[in-house]
This record gives structure tokens, sequence and C-alpha cells, in this order.
């Protein structure tokens, strides 16, 4: 078994070290082709901590798509996955006001629900925990364009009875001095389903476009869960990848 090590002096939380250590671990041709990664139990051993906390990194890679966890087998590298790194992000709010593209608040809704297993194990917490989910329909004048689903971590210190038509991250740095520092995001196609068809009033079978965001405060540790299915005659979605 490889020798791995992480820095317990570290200011750096050790479930935010070991992620870094897997992400360069994916970068290894050899699991690229499929060798398994350490054994979690081996892995804590060897760098001195507890298995929760292995777990803790590897489930965020899991969430992202970028590992394959197999019960009785164990975890690989996720196939035909694009990892990038993404200069600027910012909120929706923010993003059309720097396009100049006027939007409304179809709907906003929040309410604590018991979160399910994916959420529990991304926010590390407790099957009785319950987390405020909020869902906000957004668009212009024409009609409703993107749905977002948010499931926030309950240390975060959200009520539910925020004013949620403002930018959100300002709204968390601002008034629960929680700072929305890395965003991590998975993109697919996906086709709507009767529940879509109805909130973006396009037809069942459209396709939508479905992004997977988790946001992370400066420790690496998230704070939130965001679900957005956009509309694919409505948006284009387009990354700049700078050259090293």
């Amino acid at each position: 078994m490889e020798l791995f090590n992480i820095d317990h002096s570290s200011t750096i939380p050790l479930h935010a070290q070991v992620e870094d250590l897997l992400r360069d671990l994916i970068k290894i041709p050899e699991y690229q082709e499929g060798k398994l990664l350490p054994n979690e139990v081996a892995l804590a051993k060897q760098l001195g901590i507890s298995r929760n906390t292995v777990r803790q990194a590897t489930n965020k890679l899991v969430f992202e798509r970028l590992l394959v966890r197999k019960k009785g087998v164990g975890t690989t590298v996720a196939k035909n996955n694009i990892i990038t790194k993404l200069d600027k992000w910012s909120s929706f709010t923010h993003e059309m006001g720097e396009k100049g593209v006027s939007f409304r608040n179809y709907r906003i809704d929040a309410s604590w629900v018991e979160p399910d297993k994916e959420v529990r194990q991304l926010f590390n917490i407790a099957r009785q925990s319950k987390v405020l989910k909020m869902e906000r329909l957004r668009g212009v004048d024409t009609g409703p364009v993107v749905l977002f689903v948010s499931y926030f971590h309950p240390r975060v210190g959200l009520t539910g009875e925020e004013d949620f038509t403002q930018p959100l991250y300002d709204l968390l740095e601002k008034q629960y001095h929680t700072v929305a520092a890395v965003s991590k995001e998975g993109i697919s196609a996906i086709l709507a389903d009767a529940e879509l068809s109805e909130k973006l009033e396009i037809e069942v079978g459209d396709p939508v476009l479905f992004r997977k965001r988790v946001v992370c405060d400066p420790g690496g540790r998230p704070i939130e869960y965001n679900l957005g299915y956009y509309r694919a005659d409505s948006f284009t979605y387009t990354i700049e990848i700078k050259r090293e």
C-alpha cells in the first residue's frame, strides 16, 4: 500500500486534507484505469484519523460523481468525467445582473425537511436531523426558466424566515458570517418529468440542463447542496478555462 500523509498541525480541516489527497489520486493513470482506491479503514489507520473523517471526504467526491463506491468491492474513479476549476462564480442574482437580464421570482418556498441519505452523507449529519430546504422558481416576464432546490447545513443557522429575494450568498455572509468560497459542480442533460414540466412550463420529455452544485466555506465544509433545473431552450452553460 502506498504511503499517504496529512498535516495534523495544519489549520486546514482533516477531512479537507483527505479530500485533496483523494483528488490527487484521481489524477493518477492507474486509478483512472480502474485500480481500487485505498480501503477506508486502512487509510484512516495510516493517516491517524477516524474512518468517519475519511468517509466524509469520500462521500463528497462520490456526490460530485468523481468516485463510484460499490458495496463489497471498493471505491474506484468514475469513468468519463471532466474535472474543471472555474475561476469565478456567483449567485444567480449577480450573474443575471452582470448580463443586464431582468428576472423575477415566481415562487420561493422554504421548509424544514428530513433529508435523504445522500444529503445526510454530504453534510455528515445524523438521520434524525432536519435541514432547511428552499425551492425558488425564477424567470423572465415571459415565464419561468429555472428551478433551484437548495438544502442548507444546519450549522449555517438559517431559520427559513429570511428574505430570500436578496442575493443568497450576500445574505449568508452578512447575516450568518458564512462565506461561500468554493463551488463544486456537475452538469448533465435530463428529460423533464411531469413535475418539471408543470413548473418550467414545458412539455414532458423536453430537454433540461441539470446542474448539481456543492457550495463550501473556506474550510472546505459544505454549506449548501443546490440542484438547478434550467430550460434548455433558454440557457447555454459556458465555461472558460485557461491553459496552464
